[in-house]
């Protein structure tokens, strides 16, 4: 099929630094270059996180085994099946678990361990595949399955085997997808070709990459991605980003837009609020564009600086089920779900 054939067409290409800002073999993806984008972050800038190196998989001898003693009929998939498929499309972000973890150090004086993400590990793409769903159907998905565990095909991590870990099959059968495509095309190598999980709302760990295995299971399952590592991390919490440069440099006197995006993995922002003094007043924004429960929330508000210097600009977003962010946020021990508030440092110049 021509899908097929221009996937494994695509090449493993460095990414633009001017795009990205590097820890160690991930990319976290620079605000800025969010601004005037459009609602999805473009595939070239969608943020990179693997545990290991990037598997290069020939779709033409990949195979997806449904299995387990969860399900009646054991089943598999290769692409072409999978294609043939009654497809679903879902705008939804992919957000790492540790987006924001540097600022327990750099803001709050208490580093945690860990790739020292700013806000840039989170992309809204428009994914399209198969709901989960509709697999394990096809599987004879049994009335006592308890949870459903994804298996990925990169390279084992350390001791612990490859990457691996179980959703509940309440949330496997409700708006989980198998993904093929990402932003109309084909997924890249980066981003988990020939297919990947998309779990919406939840922390990233959950969308399997490079997906080999489902195995269903009718007794609660754990692996080293819900003991060791990610334990007690589903959901994601409230946070807000302004499409600003660190440090962007603002004239006095004019008027800027000030522009920004904030999410949610409970539900749909209802309110944005942006202070231009600490913390001492603040402003709601503008909303604007699509307001998506699993993706996220475009905003803006206008700022008209009256001195020069050094300044910080807060944002904060509330949610449907009335979380919002606070100032400050407890030390995770592995830095996971910073949601505070995040102090976003500009330069305002003579203009």
């Amino acid at each position: 099929m021509a899908a097929v054939k221009q996937a494994l067409e695509t090449i493993v290409k460095p990414l633009p630094e001017h795009l990205f800002v590097r820890h160690d073999g991930n990319a976290e993806m620079r605000w800025e270059s969010m601004a005037g984008q459009g609602y999805h972050t473009p595939t070239d800038r969608f943020f990179v996180r693997n545990h290991t190196s990037t598997p290069l998989i020939d779709a033409t001898g990949w195979r997806l085994r449904v299995h387990g003693d969860g399900v009646r009929r054991p089943d598999v998939f290769d692409y072409e099946r999978l294609l043939s498929m009654p497809s679903r499309t879902i705008d939804a972000a992919i957000e790492c678990a540790g987006n924001g973890r540097r600022f327990y150090g750099s803001q709050q004086g208490d580093p945690a361990p860990g790739a020292q993400w700013g806000l840039g590990a989170i992309g809204v793409a428009r994914w399209r595949g198969v709901p989960l769903r509709d697999l394990l159907r096809e599987a004879g998905v049994r009335e006592n399955a308890v949870d459903v565990v994804a298996h990925g095909l990169d390279a084992p991590f350390e001791g612990y085997g490859r990457i691996r870990r179980p959703l509940p099959v309440g949330k496997a059968m409700d708006d989980v997808l198998v993904a093929y495509e990402m932003n109309g095309e084909p997924l890249l190598p980066d981003h988990g070709f020939p297919a990947r999980l998309v779990v919406p709302g939840w922390a990233g760990i959950a969308s399997i990459k490079w997906l080999g295995e489902i195995e269903v299971c009718t007794t609660p399952a754990f692996t080293p991605w819900n003991t060791v590592f990610y334990r007690d991390v589903a959901e994601q919490p409230v946070k807000s980003a302004f499409e600003l440069p660190w440090n962007a440099a603002l004239s006095a006197g004019e008027p800027h837009v000030l522009r920004g995006r904030s999410w949610s993995g409970h539900g749909r922002i209802v309110r944005v609020e942006v202070s231009f003094d600490g913390g001492a007043g603040w402003h709601e924004a503008e909303h604007h564009g699509p307001h998506l429960v699993s993706a996220w929330l475009p905003w803006h508000v206008w700022w008209v600086p009256e001195r020069p210097g050094a300044q910080v600009l807060l944002a904060r977003a509330t949610d449907e089920t009335g979380a919002t962010q606070p100032l400050t946020m407890p030390r995770h021990p592995f830095g996971y779900h910073f949601d505070a508030v995040v102090q976003h440092p500009v330069h305002v110049v003579r203009g």
